[in-house]
């Protein structure tokens, strides 16, 4: 993990720093880098004239290409005119937070209010993750993306899941990729069986066509940065202090240090491939570049990292496939190529962003990369133990069966015990006793137990139902071979207490017969756990009844799909394809495609409220060219370049800055075991008396709350609110 994430940090850096000139200066003004340009924005409303007069800055939005109204550098403010954006700015940090950590934390009403439709347009749902950050992105962004955006999200909750609802309703059979009949999914469901593989396909075609649309600029941006390399100091010493990179040499001999690494390390299962090394300079290359002019289009918190990440994987499998690499020995070397790119990806938008800020600021480039290259490499060093703690933290040792008592009120259910089959498992509940086992089949009115769910469950003699059964994994599960078993070693956790024997780890690949999962063997052969991990896990339960707080990552099953899919010749290609098709309509439509796929990718719930953030932009600009401009001929490009140093961008900016690190508090306390009794107490607490957050009405009045933070958007860009001396004047 701890690699993965040092070498794909650096690479992604190293990677992005020959595109700076490309992407932050010559598409200064068309590039939004929101979360960037909400940087610079705390930084410059923070200081006084006195503190910008020693710097040297970069131009304004618009001034670059002559689109803004007022050409030269950022206008120094006065202090009255900082004090009053550094108050806007921390207003909305701290209603972000707050607002983030009441409903987060506090669970004070429902964090993503949805509705499902019913006949006649089933499957169909519209939902809103209501968080700061993503209305602040929205508005930053502006109407145009986010409204398309959007439009992939309703084109995927109500279009494509309700049609897969309708054609597959009526059909009993399983439809592959799935994995129960249509007819018993939910939207989500739906959407994670089929939905997720046809958004994969249209952005990576969408981001295909996008890097072939760029190659121009990106090609001139390179030009510029070999210069060095072919010892064109000359041009590059006369360059201004705001334009200086870090040495091509630097960066060419820094990636080329880090692919023999990653052939050199046998934990990748990359040792001396040089086709693997290939995939990863290539893909690497077109995805930080993909993600590093996305990251300016949309923002850091809407890119699609996981979708180039599935880009990869594809086309990786698909190479593998053509040399003939299948089978499960070549499913880690994929996801490590994968995994690397995926971080490399991610970490060149996060450098846009902060070089984007540099240059707003007049920060000097190349110290401001040496900088985030040491930041990058610490943060990669601490990230991969604090993974495996907070994975450990949350692992639950699963047996072959397990046992839950069925609570169903004051009397337990009764059956006739006497002609049920005795229980004669060796695994035993905590109550001893003699038990039969009953099979309840059928639902609702026609099961045999009229309020129980399907399943097994034992009952005493006494006829009273008393557990349920869950059987995790065929009892005679066995290894093959002893050398398919890894070093001895010991349970982690809590369960490690009760049972201090040492095992030895099988990593199951074939999932015929049994889950292919982790699983812990006894001295004597007999396969005693099934390793359920804490990220991603499926077990939220231990076998004393303790509840584990697990960390959920879909993204990462639909990769582990993707690379046993292919790799197994199990791909959904009609699927891939269909999204593939989507993003060429759209390109012949004249509409980005990409941020299109982005939002059939995304959920529904991730983009509404980046475009209701987008409206409220547009109602600004909308109120800035009838009343504020209304005696200046302001093209489109001067209005949203009025708009992009309105208040509004800065309690936005707020709003992100804020929600983002209560939201990363909430996070780091559900991992500490001593604060797990307070949430657990709190939820119980607002399940039970909050019609905020759960009961009939709560979908209604979880928006409320968010109603609120929207107006509060709209009167600050409208200076209604939190205006200085100098505006209201």
């Amino acid at each position: 993990v701890m690699l993965v994430a040092v070498l794909g940090g650096l690479l992604g850096i190293l990677m992005m720093i020959p595109l700076r000139r490309a992407l932050i200066v010559e598409q200064h003004g068309l590039l939004k880098y929101p979360e960037g340009t909400a940087c610079a924005e705390v930084l410059k409303a923070a200081a006084s004239r006195e503190g910008m007069d020693g710097g040297t800055t970069a131009p304004s939005s618009g001034s670059e290409t002559g689109t803004g109204p007022v050409s030269g550098g950022p206008s120094l403010q006065p202090e009255d005119e900082a004090a009053s954006g550094g108050r806007t700015i921390f207003t909305g940090f701290g209603i972000g937070f707050l607002y983030q950590a009441a409903m987060g934390g506090f669970k004070l009403w429902k964090d993503s209010p949805e509705k499902v439709f019913g006949a006649p347009f089933k499957a169909g749902s519209i939902s809103a993750t209501i968080e700061p950050a993503l209305l602040g992105v929205g508005y930053i962004i502006g109407p145009r993306i986010a409204s398309i955006m959007c439009a992939g999200g309703v084109l995927a909750y109500l279009v494509l899941i309700p049609a897969i609802k309708f054609f597959g309703e009526s059909a009993s059979a399983i439809l592959a990729p799935g994995t129960m009949p249509i007819s018993q999914m939910s939207p989500d469901d739906i959407r994670g069986a089929y939905v997720l593989y046809i958004g994969a396909g249209a952005v990576a075609a969408g981001g295909i066509i996008s890097l072939f649309r760029s190659l121009p600029t990106i090609w001139h941006g390179l030009k510029g940065g070999l210069a060095d390399l072919k010892g064109r100091k000359e041009r590059l010493g006369a360059a201004p202090r705001t334009d200086q990179d870090l040495s091509m040499k630097v960066v060419i001999g820094g990636c080329i240090a880090l692919l023999v690494v990653i052939m050199i390390v046998p934990q990748l299962h990359l040792q001396w491939n040089l086709l693997g090394a290939l995939l990863i300079v290539a893909f690497g290359f077109l995805f930080v570049t993909v993600s590093s002019r996305l990251t300016g289009e949309i923002g850091s918190s809407s890119n699609p990292i996981s979708g180039m990440t599935v880009a990869t994987l594809l086309l990786t499998c698909l190479v593998f496939l053509l040399v003939g690499w299948t089978g499960p020995k070549y499913f880690v070397t994929a996801l490590s190529i994968g995994g690397i790119v995926c971080i490399a990806s991610s970490n060149g938008g996060t450098t846009s962003q902060d070089l984007k800020t540099g240059f707003l600021v007049g920060a000097t480039p190349r110290l401001q990369q040496i900088a985030i290259l040491v930041g990058a490499l610490a943060s990669a060093l601490a990230l991969g133990p604090i993974l495996l703690v907070l994975n450990d933290a949350s692992t639950v040792y699963v047996p072959a069966t397990s046992f839950q008592k069925v609570v169903t009120g004051a009397t337990p259910p009764r059956v006739q015990a006497a002609n049920l089959p005795a229980f004669a498992d060796k695994l035993k509940p905590d109550t001893t006793g003699k038990y039969r086992v009953l099979e309840n089949t059928g639902s609702g009115a026609n099961s045999i137990v009229p309020g129980l769910a399907p399943g097994e469950y034992l009952v005493n003699d006494a006829g009273e139902v008393v557990y349920k059964m869950e059987r995790n994994f065929p009892s005679d599960l066995r290894p093959p071979n002893d050398a398919e078993l890894g070093a001895p070693e010991r349970i982690k956790g809590s369960q490690g207490v009760t049972d201090p024997q040492s095992y030895r780890a099988w990593q199951r690949v074939d999932p015929s017969g049994g889950p292919a999962q982790r699983y812990l063997v006894d001295a004597q052969g007999d396969v005693t756990y099934l390793v359920d991990p804490g990220i991603n896990g499926l077990h939220p339960t231990r076998p004393d009844g303790s509840v584990v707080a697990k960390f959920d990552a879909p993204k990462a099953t639909l990769m582990s799909y993707i690379i046993k899919g292919i790799l197994s010749h199990k791909l959904p290609w009609e699927l891939v394809l269909l999204g593939v098709m989507i993003a060429i309509v759209l390109e012949m439509s004249g509409i980005p495609s990409l941020a299109f796929a982005v939002g059939v990718y995304l959920p529904l719930a991730s983009s509404s409220p980046i475009f209701i953030g987008g409206m409220i932009r547009w109602l600004v600009d909308r109120w800035l060219r009838k009343e504020k401009f209304k005696d200046h001929d302001l093209s489109q490009d001067e209005l949203v370049a009025e708009g992009d140093k309105s208040p509004g961008v800065l309690l936005a900016s707020g709003y992100i800055a804020g929600g983002a690190l209560a939201g990363i508090a909430i996070a780091i306390m559900a991992g500490v075991p001593a604060f797990l009794p307070f949430s657990r107490g709190v939820e119980e607490w607002s399940v039970a008396h909050n019609p905020f957050f759960r009961g009939g009405h709560a979908d209604l009045l979880a928006l409320l709350p968010f109603a609120v933070l929207c107006v509060l958007l709209y009167l600050v860009g409208r200076d209604l609110l939190l205006a200085s001396r100098k505006r209201k004047a």
